[in-house]
Order: C-alpha cells, then sequence, then structure tokens
C-alpha cells in the first residue's frame, strides 16, 4: 500500500513539474518563425520549367490570339510572387517572347515553398509584326527556346466541289488512273505478293433428289475467300445440266470428310494499292482542313476544303508535298511527304502527270447530252 502511494505521487509531482515546463516557455507574442532573418525584404527572380506558344488552329495568323502557357512556375512560396514581365524582340525572322518572373520575400510571406503554378498569357500580334518575322518562339531565362509557332500572313478560302471517281478505278490493270484536272484523285499500283492457297475436294452426296436429270454435271463450289494458312475443302456437288431443273434439295447434302482428294494449288495475287487526293495550291499555300464523303466507285465523291491563299508578302511556306502541290493518302489522312519508308513526292506527281485520265462524267449525264444534241 505505501509503494503504490509512493508510485502515485511521484507521477503527480512529474505531472506538474511537466506543466511547469511549458508554461515557462510560453510567452505572449510567440508565433511562426520569421521567413528572413531581421524583417529582412529580399527581392529576386524566379523561373519557370515549361512554356508553350498555341492558337487553338492549326494554321496561326498573324491576326490571330496568341496564349501563351507558362508552366511549374517557382517563385519561392505563393506569397512572394510580385509580377510576371513579358518581354518582346526580334532576331532575324523570330519574333522572341521572353518572360521575366519577378518575385519578393519578406516577413509577410506565407510558407509555401513549392508553389508552381500555371499561368496563360493573351498575346495580340496584330500587323506591328514586320514582314520578315515568320516565326514566334518563346525563350527562358537560359535563353533556351522552348516552344515555337509558325507565323502565316493570308485569307482562308473555303469551297465545296464534287469529283467523278468512275468505276475504272477498280480495275488494278488499268493503274496509275486519275481524275481530270485539279483538284483529282489519283490511284497507283504499289506492289504485287504472288502467293498459293491450298485446298482438297470434298465429296458431296445427295439424300434426296427431287428431280430427275437428263443429265448431270460437277459443280464445284468454290469459296469466295481464301485463307492463305489452312487447306480449304472444296465440296463438288452434281446438278443438273439444265439450270431451270432441282437436282437436290440445298438441305439434303451430306459431306464425306473421308473422301478428299489430293491437295491442290491456287496461284493468286495480292495487289497493293494507294489512292491520294491531289491538287495544285497557291505558291506557299496550305491546307487548313479538308473532309470527304460518299466516295464511291461510280459515283461522285463530295468534297469540303479550306486553302490559306498567302499575302504577297508572305515568306513562310507550307507545309507541303511540294512548294505549290499537295497529296494527301486517303487510306491513312496524311500529307504526302519525302519518306524513307515511303513514296518520294516527285515520283508520285510524275505519276499523276503521266497517268491516264478516268472518264469525268456519269454515263447518265452523256447519254441525256447524246440524246439532246440528235434532238
Amino acid at each position: 500500500m505505501k509503494r503504490s502511494l509512493a508510485a502515485l505521487s511521484c507521477t503527480i509531482f512529474l505531472l506538474f513539474s511537466l506543466t511547469g515546463f511549458f508554461a515557462s516557455c510560453t510567452q505572449d507574442g510567440d508565433g511562426p518563425l520569421s521567413v528572413m532573418p531581421n524583417g529582412e525584404s529580399v527581392e529576386g527572380s524566379g523561373f519557370f520549367l515549361a512554356a508553350t506558344l498555341d492558337s487553338g488552329k492549326l494554321i496561326h495568323l498573324v491576326s490571330d490570339t496568341l496564349y501563351i502557357t507558362l508552366s511549374k512556375i517557382w517563385s519561392f512560396s505563393d506569397c512572394s510572387l510580385k509580377s510576371i514581365n513579358m518581354h518582346y524582340g526580334s532576331e532575324d525572322s523570330l519574333f522572341v517572347i521572353s518572360p521575366e518572373v519577378n518575385i519578393k520575400v519578406n516577413t509577410e510571406d506565407c510558407p509555401s515553398p513549392m508553389y508552381r503554378p500555371d499561368t496563360v498569357f493573351k498575346l495580340m500580334l496584330g500587323d506591328v509584326i514586320p514582314s520578315e518575322i515568320t516565326k514566334a518562339v518563346v525563350k527562358n531565362d537560359a535563353d533556351s527556346i522552348l516552344d515555337s509557332i509558325m507565323l502565316r500572313r493570308g485569307k482562308f478560302v473555303l469551297d465545296t466541289f464534287k469529283i467523278y471517281i468512275d468505276s475504272s478505278f477498280n480495275d488494278v490493270t488499268a493503274l496509275p488512273l486519275r481524275t481530270k484536272d485539279s483538284p483529282s484523285i489519283l490511284r497507283v499500283l504499289d506492289s504485287l505478293t504472288p502467293q498459293k492457297f491450298y485446298w482438297r475436294t470434298l465429296r458431296a452426296k445427295c439424300t434426296m433428289r427431287v428431280d430427275m436429270c437428263d443429265s448431270v454435271v460437277a459443280d464445284t463450289l468454290y469459296p469466295d475467300s481464301w485463307n492463305v494458312n489452312d487447306t480449304v475443302l472444296v465440296p463438288v456437288r452434281y446438278s443438273c445440266a439444265s439450270e431451270d431443273s432441282v437436282y437436290c434439295l440445298e438441305s439434303k447434302w451430306v459431306y464425306d470428310s473421308t473422301a478428299l482428294g489430293k491437295v491442290q494449288t491456287r496461284p493468286d495475287t495480292i495487289w497493293h494499292t494507294s489512292t491520294y487526293y491531289v491538287e495544285e495550291i497557291p505558291e506557299c499555300g496550305t491546307m487548313n482542313r479538308y473532309t470527304y464523303y460518299n466516295f464511291f466507285l461510280g459515283s461522285e465523291v463530295n468534297f469540303i476544303r479550306e486553302l490559306l491563299e498567302p499575302d504577297e508578302s508572305e515568306m513562310a511556306c507550307g507545309p507541303s508535298s511540294k512548294k505549290d502541290w499537295i497529296a494527301y493518302d486517303l487510306v491513312t489522312n496524311v500529307l504526302v511527304q519525302d519518306r524513307e519508308d515511303g513514296i518520294s513526292v516527285d515520283s508520285l506527281f510524275n505519276i499523276w502527270k503521266s497517268a491516264t485520265v478516268a472518264p469525268d462524267t456519269l454515263l447518265v449525264d452523256s447519254l441525256a447530252a447524246d440524246t439532246t444534241e440528235s434532238k
């Protein structure tokens, strides 16, 4: 009992001692420690880790609004960012944008040292940009170019038109083939891949004949498609020599998989073709956007496209296949440019110039015209 009272007394004594210790450390006016010693104020420059230029359009005209995004701005804390100044200048054909981050740190600052915001600025270049300027760039304080955007001068021209695609485009032996004039459709034969398909005959027996024929003939039912990895079983049926007679009901044929003929080969060729949209454009012009629909052989395809027609003062070109020509691969919808793994631009346009021109009117239109002339 005495030991328990002694232990309780020691515990109470320690609690009072700790309370007195903390109370002695508490003084009026205590609070967060000062960010800067002795209340000094320090001013300087922060920095940003990334920047992008964008106008929200595929082609940026000088008169459009340009958006400058500064990402991950370091300004010591969220209260010490004083200002962001934009400095502009020109270097040869470049319009240079150099943002400057200014900071000011003092005792009133709030502690948040990992503050890295994103900020967007709007810039109207207007007509004050000299004609020799063809590109805008944004640099950081280390004079490194973080992003760039081309500056174009001109106007957009929207147009809709139709191009007739003759059914002869389906005949690969007639390629290369193109439609008349510009814009036009060009189809070329890229390459040939010979291959073999394997097949065997399969005996077919009719279990219920519904008509007796004077004479019958063998009818081999070749498939509509072949698989190069399989040996196709091809049923051999008998049918009446006269097409008006019925030999067997479709549901009454039975196939004997044990009665197979020898393996035979069927040679074939894969024809690899490409189709292009080709147009002669104003020099240094480019395609802003285009779309098409109702693309069928033997019919008219509808196009909606918008071209940039440059001003006389324009000095920048492209992007285009050539300086005054443009071509799009209609399968991949990609602008044709010289690449190691693709057709060269010069050879494509030489093919276009030498290709046979397909008929550019519907047959019914020609017949109607002939009928009108005869009257």
